[in-house]
Protein backbone atom coordinates (compact mmCIF):
# COMPACT_ATOMS: atom_id res chain seq x y z
CA UNK A 1 0.00 0.00 0.00
CA UNK A 2 1.71 3.14 -0.98
CA UNK A 3 0.96 5.77 2.07
CA UNK A 4 1.96 9.18 2.95
CA UNK A 5 5.54 9.22 4.47
CA UNK A 6 4.03 10.46 7.87
CA UNK A 7 1.28 7.17 8.24
CA UNK A 8 2.96 4.96 10.61
CA UNK A 9 -0.31 2.76 11.72
CA UNK A 10 -3.11 2.59 13.53
CA UNK A 11 -3.73 2.22 17.20
CA UNK A 12 -6.43 0.70 19.17
CA UNK A 13 -8.29 3.29 21.50
CA UNK A 14 -9.16 0.89 24.26
CA UNK A 15 -5.23 -0.55 24.67
CA UNK A 16 -3.67 1.23 22.64
CA UNK A 17 -1.62 -1.57 20.46
CA UNK A 18 -0.58 -0.57 17.72
CA UNK A 19 -1.16 -1.84 14.21
CA UNK A 20 -0.01 -1.67 10.83
CA UNK A 21 -1.34 0.83 8.00
CA UNK A 22 -2.75 -2.12 5.80
CA UNK A 23 -5.19 -3.34 8.98
CA UNK A 24 -8.72 -3.16 8.05
CA UNK A 25 -11.75 -3.21 10.55
CA UNK A 26 -11.62 -3.05 14.41
CA UNK A 27 -9.50 -3.72 16.91
CA UNK A 28 -8.44 -6.97 18.29
CA UNK A 29 -10.10 -5.33 21.21
CA UNK A 30 -13.47 -4.82 19.33
CA UNK A 31 -12.45 -0.93 19.83
CA UNK A 32 -12.04 1.60 17.03
CA UNK A 33 -9.11 2.14 15.18
CA UNK A 34 -7.37 5.84 14.90
CA UNK A 35 -4.42 6.43 11.99
CA UNK A 36 -2.09 7.68 13.71
CA UNK A 37 1.69 9.90 12.17
CA UNK A 38 4.82 10.48 12.34
CA UNK A 39 4.32 14.70 12.74
CA UNK A 40 7.94 15.13 12.78
CA UNK A 41 8.25 14.24 9.32
CA UNK A 42 5.91 16.75 8.80
CA UNK A 43 6.94 20.60 7.49
CA UNK A 44 4.56 22.15 8.70
CA UNK A 45 5.17 25.48 6.96
CA UNK A 46 4.29 23.99 3.44
CA UNK A 47 1.16 23.59 5.04
CA UNK A 48 -1.25 25.64 2.42
CA UNK A 49 -3.82 28.54 3.71
CA UNK A 50 -5.53 28.47 0.74
CA UNK A 51 -6.50 24.84 0.11
CA UNK A 52 -8.55 24.27 -3.11
CA UNK A 53 -9.18 20.92 -1.74
CA UNK A 54 -9.04 19.24 2.04
CA UNK A 55 -6.26 16.58 0.41
CA UNK A 56 -3.90 19.40 -0.30
CA UNK A 57 -3.56 18.77 3.55
CA UNK A 58 -2.28 14.91 2.51
CA UNK A 59 1.02 15.22 4.37
CA UNK A 60 -1.49 14.37 7.36
CA UNK A 61 -3.45 11.85 5.46
CA UNK A 62 -2.92 8.22 4.72
CA UNK A 63 -2.42 8.42 1.26
CA UNK A 64 -0.97 10.89 -1.19
CA UNK A 65 -3.62 13.32 -3.06
CA UNK A 66 -3.00 11.53 -5.99
CA UNK A 67 -3.89 8.39 -4.88
CA UNK A 68 -6.93 10.17 -3.35
CA UNK A 69 -10.60 8.95 -4.11
CA UNK A 70 -12.15 12.68 -4.28
CA UNK A 71 -14.55 15.14 -6.19
CA UNK A 72 -12.82 17.66 -3.71
CA UNK A 73 -14.24 17.73 -1.00
CA UNK A 74 -13.70 20.44 1.79
CA UNK A 75 -12.41 24.03 1.09
CA UNK A 76 -15.10 24.80 2.34
CA UNK A 77 -16.33 28.94 3.28
CA UNK A 78 -15.79 30.71 6.65
CA UNK A 79 -18.18 32.85 6.97
CA UNK A 80 -18.16 35.82 9.54
CA UNK A 81 -21.65 35.83 11.34
CA UNK A 82 -21.49 39.39 12.81
CA UNK A 83 -24.98 39.39 14.15
CA UNK A 84 -25.16 36.03 15.72
CA UNK A 85 -21.77 37.49 17.78
CA UNK A 86 -23.92 40.46 18.82
CA UNK A 87 -26.87 37.88 20.30
CA UNK A 88 -24.36 35.73 21.69
CA UNK A 89 -22.75 38.73 23.43
CA UNK A 90 -19.27 37.49 21.83
CA UNK A 91 -16.51 39.01 19.88
CA UNK A 92 -16.73 36.86 17.10
CA UNK A 93 -19.02 34.05 15.07
CA UNK A 94 -17.73 32.04 12.05
CA UNK A 95 -19.67 29.57 10.48
CA UNK A 96 -17.70 26.48 8.78
CA UNK A 97 -19.97 25.77 6.00
CA UNK A 98 -19.88 21.88 5.45
CA UNK A 99 -22.79 22.45 3.14
CA UNK A 100 -20.93 23.08 -0.01
CA UNK A 101 -19.42 19.99 -0.13
CA UNK A 102 -19.85 17.57 -3.30
CA UNK A 103 -22.54 15.97 -1.69
CA UNK A 104 -23.42 18.44 0.75
CA UNK A 105 -22.49 17.23 3.82
CA UNK A 106 -19.36 17.50 5.92
CA UNK A 107 -19.38 13.41 5.93
CA UNK A 108 -17.94 13.98 2.13
CA UNK A 109 -14.46 14.42 4.24
CA UNK A 110 -14.21 11.26 5.90
CA UNK A 111 -16.23 9.40 3.17
CA UNK A 112 -13.38 10.45 0.64
CA UNK A 113 -10.90 9.14 2.50
CA UNK A 114 -12.60 5.75 3.66
CA UNK A 115 -13.32 5.16 0.52
CA UNK A 116 -9.88 5.75 -1.02
CA UNK A 117 -8.67 3.23 1.90
CA UNK A 118 -10.83 0.50 0.81
CA UNK A 119 -9.96 0.78 -2.85
CA UNK A 120 -6.15 0.66 -1.66
CA UNK A 121 -7.33 -2.83 0.28
CA UNK A 122 -8.69 -3.82 -3.33
CA UNK A 123 -12.55 -4.17 -1.74
CA UNK A 124 -15.06 -4.95 -4.19
CA UNK A 125 -17.77 -4.75 -1.97
CA UNK A 126 -18.83 -1.86 0.40
CA UNK A 127 -21.16 -1.35 2.80
CA UNK A 128 -22.92 0.63 5.70
CA UNK A 129 -25.81 1.94 7.62
CA UNK A 130 -26.39 5.58 7.64
CA UNK A 131 -28.92 7.85 8.87
CA UNK A 132 -28.93 9.68 5.66
CA UNK A 133 -25.79 11.77 4.74
CA UNK A 134 -23.43 9.31 4.85
CA UNK A 135 -25.26 6.87 2.69
CA UNK A 136 -25.31 9.29 -0.17
CA UNK A 137 -22.25 10.22 0.68
CA UNK A 138 -20.91 7.05 0.23
CA UNK A 139 -22.67 5.99 -3.07
CA UNK A 140 -20.75 9.16 -4.17
CA UNK A 141 -17.43 8.23 -3.81
CA UNK A 142 -18.19 4.48 -4.62
CA UNK A 143 -19.23 5.44 -7.64
CA UNK A 144 -16.01 6.54 -9.00
CA UNK A 145 -14.03 3.98 -8.45
CA UNK A 146 -16.94 1.60 -10.06
CA UNK A 147 -17.09 -0.28 -6.42
CA UNK A 148 -20.58 -1.66 -5.64
CA UNK A 149 -22.12 -0.29 -2.43
CA UNK A 150 -24.94 -1.64 -0.39
CA UNK A 151 -26.21 1.40 1.70
CA UNK A 152 -28.82 0.28 4.56
CA UNK A 153 -30.99 3.61 5.33
CA UNK A 154 -34.15 4.34 7.76
CA UNK A 155 -37.61 5.07 6.46
CA UNK A 156 -37.22 7.97 7.44
CA UNK A 157 -34.33 9.47 6.14
CA UNK A 158 -34.90 12.23 4.27
CA UNK A 159 -35.74 11.82 0.44
CA UNK A 160 -33.24 13.55 -0.99
CA UNK A 161 -30.54 11.10 0.25
CA UNK A 162 -32.70 8.27 -0.73
CA UNK A 163 -33.21 9.56 -4.21
CA UNK A 164 -29.10 9.92 -4.67
CA UNK A 165 -28.14 6.91 -3.22
CA UNK A 166 -29.50 5.10 -6.63
CA UNK A 167 -28.70 8.07 -8.62
CA UNK A 168 -25.11 7.36 -7.38
CA UNK A 169 -25.36 3.95 -8.56
CA UNK A 170 -25.53 2.19 -5.42
CA UNK A 171 -27.84 -0.54 -4.18
CA UNK A 172 -30.12 0.78 -1.52
CA UNK A 173 -32.00 -0.95 1.18
CA UNK A 174 -34.74 1.44 3.01
CA UNK A 175 -35.65 -0.71 6.32
CA UNK A 176 -38.59 0.65 8.17
CA UNK A 177 -38.11 2.24 11.67
CA UNK A 178 -34.50 4.74 12.34
CA UNK A 179 -31.17 4.45 12.52
CA UNK A 180 -30.63 1.30 14.86
CA UNK A 181 -33.09 -0.29 12.61
CA UNK A 182 -30.87 -0.16 9.65
CA UNK A 183 -28.02 -0.54 11.30
CA UNK A 184 -28.97 -4.22 12.68
CA UNK A 185 -30.25 -4.97 8.97
CA UNK A 186 -27.00 -4.78 7.58
CA UNK A 187 -25.68 -6.72 10.39
CA UNK A 188 -28.28 -9.33 9.63
CA UNK A 189 -29.23 -9.74 6.30
CA UNK A 190 -26.20 -9.03 3.96
CA UNK A 191 -24.89 -12.46 3.52
CA UNK A 192 -21.62 -11.82 1.57
CA UNK A 193 -18.13 -10.25 2.57
CA UNK A 194 -18.15 -6.39 2.74
CA UNK A 195 -15.44 -3.95 3.46
CA UNK A 196 -17.27 -1.85 6.36
CA UNK A 197 -17.63 1.93 6.05
CA UNK A 198 -19.25 2.17 9.48
CA UNK A 199 -18.10 5.14 11.55
CA UNK A 200 -15.31 4.35 13.78
CA UNK A 201 -15.34 0.61 12.17
CA UNK A 202 -13.23 2.14 9.30
CA UNK A 203 -10.58 4.53 11.01
CA UNK A 204 -11.34 7.06 8.33
CA UNK A 205 -14.24 8.79 8.67
CA UNK A 206 -12.88 10.66 11.93
CA UNK A 207 -9.70 10.85 10.17
CA UNK A 208 -11.08 12.99 7.13
CA UNK A 209 -13.44 15.17 9.55
CA UNK A 210 -9.70 16.40 10.90
CA UNK A 211 -9.06 18.86 7.85
CA UNK A 212 -12.09 20.99 8.93
CA UNK A 213 -9.78 22.26 11.53
CA UNK A 214 -6.84 22.43 9.12
CA UNK A 215 -8.81 25.00 7.09
CA UNK A 216 -10.33 27.15 9.91
CA UNK A 217 -6.98 28.10 11.72
CA UNK A 218 -4.93 28.15 8.38
CA UNK A 219 -7.83 30.95 7.06
CA UNK A 220 -7.29 32.91 10.28
CA UNK A 221 -3.81 32.56 9.84
CA UNK A 222 -2.50 29.80 12.03
CA UNK A 223 -5.07 31.10 14.87
CA UNK A 224 -7.58 29.24 16.56
CA UNK A 225 -11.03 30.10 17.84
CA UNK A 226 -11.48 30.06 21.50
CA UNK A 227 -14.68 27.21 21.19
CA UNK A 228 -16.36 25.23 18.73
CA UNK A 229 -19.32 24.20 18.73
CA UNK A 230 -20.59 20.65 16.51
CA UNK A 231 -23.81 19.03 16.44
CA UNK A 232 -22.83 15.38 17.40
CA UNK A 233 -24.78 12.46 15.94
CA UNK A 234 -22.44 9.61 15.29
CA UNK A 235 -19.38 11.58 16.78
CA UNK A 236 -16.85 11.36 14.28
CA UNK A 237 -17.17 15.19 13.19
CA UNK A 238 -16.40 16.44 16.65
CA UNK A 239 -13.88 13.86 17.31
CA UNK A 240 -11.92 14.44 14.14
CA UNK A 241 -12.15 18.24 14.69
CA UNK A 242 -10.77 17.86 18.09
CA UNK A 243 -8.05 15.81 16.64
CA UNK A 244 -6.74 18.30 13.93
CA UNK A 245 -6.51 21.34 16.74
CA UNK A 246 -4.41 19.11 18.34
CA UNK A 247 -2.37 18.57 15.47
CA UNK A 248 -1.83 22.00 14.47
CA UNK A 249 -0.66 22.22 18.36
CA UNK A 250 1.49 20.03 17.78
CA UNK A 251 3.12 21.18 14.89
CA UNK A 252 3.74 24.52 16.54
CA UNK A 253 1.27 26.26 13.98
CA UNK A 254 -0.84 27.29 16.74
CA UNK A 255 -0.26 28.06 20.70
CA UNK A 256 -3.53 26.00 22.29
CA UNK A 257 -6.86 23.85 21.46
CA UNK A 258 -10.07 25.39 21.49
CA UNK A 259 -12.81 24.56 23.90
CA UNK A 260 -14.86 22.13 21.97
CA UNK A 261 -18.51 21.70 22.88
CA UNK A 262 -21.08 18.94 22.14
CA UNK A 263 -24.83 20.06 20.82
CA UNK A 264 -27.55 17.70 20.46
CA UNK A 265 -30.98 17.54 20.45
CA UNK A 266 -32.81 17.23 23.68
CA UNK A 267 -34.74 13.61 22.40
CA UNK A 268 -31.60 12.08 22.05
CA UNK A 269 -28.58 13.44 23.55
CA UNK A 270 -26.69 10.77 25.29
CA UNK A 271 -22.82 12.43 24.67
CA UNK A 272 -25.01 15.88 26.52
CA UNK A 273 -26.41 13.30 29.30
CA UNK A 274 -23.12 11.54 29.93
CA UNK A 275 -20.94 14.95 30.33
CA UNK A 276 -23.66 16.29 33.02
CA UNK A 277 -24.27 13.39 34.62
CA UNK A 278 -20.25 12.49 34.90
CA UNK A 279 -21.06 9.15 33.61
CA UNK A 280 -20.11 6.81 30.68
CA UNK A 281 -22.34 7.46 27.43
CA UNK A 282 -25.43 5.14 27.30
CA UNK A 283 -27.97 4.69 24.67
CA UNK A 284 -30.76 6.74 24.59
CA UNK A 285 -34.02 4.18 25.35
CA UNK A 286 -36.51 6.01 23.20
CA UNK A 287 -34.97 8.54 21.12
CA UNK A 288 -37.07 11.08 19.45
CA UNK A 289 -36.10 14.39 17.07
CA UNK A 290 -37.19 16.27 14.36
CA UNK A 291 -33.51 15.95 13.26
CA UNK A 292 -33.47 12.23 12.37
CA UNK A 293 -29.32 13.16 10.72
CA UNK A 294 -28.72 13.25 14.94
CA UNK A 295 -30.80 10.64 15.91
CA UNK A 296 -28.43 8.12 17.04
CA UNK A 297 -29.13 6.73 20.15
CA UNK A 298 -26.07 4.59 21.06
CA UNK A 299 -23.38 6.61 18.70
CA UNK A 300 -19.94 4.69 18.15
CA UNK A 301 -17.99 7.60 18.93
CA UNK A 302 -20.09 8.60 21.30
CA UNK A 303 -17.08 7.91 24.38
CA UNK A 304 -14.11 10.02 21.75
CA UNK A 305 -17.21 12.72 21.39
CA UNK A 306 -17.04 12.94 25.38
CA UNK A 307 -13.47 12.88 25.68
CA UNK A 308 -13.16 15.44 22.75
CA UNK A 309 -15.39 17.43 25.08
CA UNK A 310 -13.95 17.02 28.16
CA UNK A 311 -10.15 16.75 27.35
CA UNK A 312 -10.38 20.34 25.88
CA UNK A 313 -12.36 22.32 28.94
CA UNK A 314 -15.52 22.17 26.48
CA UNK A 315 -18.86 21.36 27.54
CA UNK A 316 -22.06 19.66 25.84
CA UNK A 317 -25.92 21.32 25.65
CA UNK A 318 -29.30 20.02 23.91
CA UNK A 319 -31.54 21.78 22.54
CA UNK A 320 -35.17 22.37 21.94
CA UNK A 321 -36.31 20.83 18.31
CA UNK A 322 -37.68 24.15 17.95
CA UNK A 323 -35.19 25.49 18.65
CA UNK A 324 -32.97 24.12 16.23
CA UNK A 325 -35.43 24.49 13.41
CA UNK A 326 -35.38 27.98 14.29
CA UNK A 327 -31.84 28.92 14.05
CA UNK A 328 -31.40 27.07 11.26
CA UNK A 329 -33.58 29.44 9.52
CA UNK A 330 -32.16 32.49 10.77
CA UNK A 331 -29.21 32.51 9.73
CA UNK A 332 -29.87 31.44 6.39
CA UNK A 333 -31.76 34.25 6.17
CA UNK A 334 -29.04 36.24 7.57
CA UNK A 335 -25.77 34.95 6.13
CA UNK A 336 -27.36 33.80 2.50
CA UNK A 337 -25.88 30.64 2.78
CA UNK A 338 -28.31 27.15 3.23
CA UNK A 339 -28.23 25.83 7.27
CA UNK A 340 -29.56 22.43 7.41
CA UNK A 341 -31.17 21.02 10.60
CA UNK A 342 -28.02 19.88 11.85
CA UNK A 343 -26.13 23.09 11.07
CA UNK A 344 -29.31 24.41 13.02
CA UNK A 345 -28.82 22.16 16.38
CA UNK A 346 -24.72 23.60 16.47
CA UNK A 347 -26.23 27.34 16.25
CA UNK A 348 -29.12 26.74 18.68
CA UNK A 349 -26.37 25.07 20.95
CA UNK A 350 -24.26 28.06 20.85
CA UNK A 351 -27.07 30.73 21.36
CA UNK A 352 -27.46 28.33 24.90
CA UNK A 353 -23.84 28.10 25.59
CA UNK A 354 -23.97 31.87 25.48
CA UNK A 355 -26.98 32.13 27.67
CA UNK A 356 -25.33 30.14 30.35
CA UNK A 357 -22.43 31.49 30.51
CA UNK A 358 -19.97 29.30 29.07
CA UNK A 359 -18.73 32.22 26.10
CA UNK A 360 -16.57 35.27 27.09
CA UNK A 361 -17.63 38.84 25.88
CA UNK A 362 -14.69 38.59 23.33
CA UNK A 363 -14.56 34.58 22.96
CA UNK A 364 -14.71 33.86 19.02
CA UNK A 365 -16.80 30.74 18.55
CA UNK A 366 -16.73 28.13 15.32
CA UNK A 367 -20.18 26.69 14.77
CA UNK A 368 -20.37 24.49 11.99
CA UNK A 369 -23.06 23.85 9.67
CA UNK A 370 -22.68 19.82 9.08
CA UNK A 371 -24.95 19.97 5.68
CA UNK A 372 -26.81 22.08 3.22
CA UNK A 373 -30.26 23.21 3.98
CA UNK A 374 -31.53 21.56 0.93
CA UNK A 375 -30.82 18.03 2.66
CA UNK A 376 -33.91 18.99 4.93
CA UNK A 377 -36.04 21.57 2.91
CA UNK A 378 -39.50 19.75 4.00
CA UNK A 379 -38.51 19.87 8.04
CA UNK A 380 -37.67 23.65 7.61
CA UNK A 381 -40.90 24.64 5.22
CA UNK A 382 -42.78 22.73 7.66
CA UNK A 383 -41.08 24.67 10.60
CA UNK A 384 -41.75 27.99 8.65
CA UNK A 385 -45.51 26.85 8.23
CA UNK A 386 -46.03 26.26 11.82
CA UNK A 387 -45.28 30.00 12.02
CA UNK A 388 -47.75 31.12 9.33
CA UNK A 389 -45.17 31.99 6.99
Amino acid sequence: MDTSDAFVGLDCTATGDRYAPDRAGRSDADAPLSPVYDLDTVDAAALPTRPDSMWDYDALLPVPADRAVSASEGATPLLDAPGLASDLGVGSVWLKDEGRNPTGTVLDRGLSVAVTMAHAHDADLLALAAPGNAGQSAAAYAGRTETDLYAYLPSRAPFPNKAMVNVHGADMRVIGGRYPDALEALESDLAREWYSLQEFTTPYRHDGAKTLAYEVAAARDWSVPDAVVVAVGTGETLVGVARGFRDLEALGLTDRVPRCYAAQPEGCAPVVAAHEDGTDVAPVEYPDTICGELEVPAPAGGSMALDAVESTGGGAVAVADEDLLESAVTLTQRLGTEVGATGGAAAAGAWALAERGDFGPDDSVLVVNADAGVKTADVLRSHLMGQGV
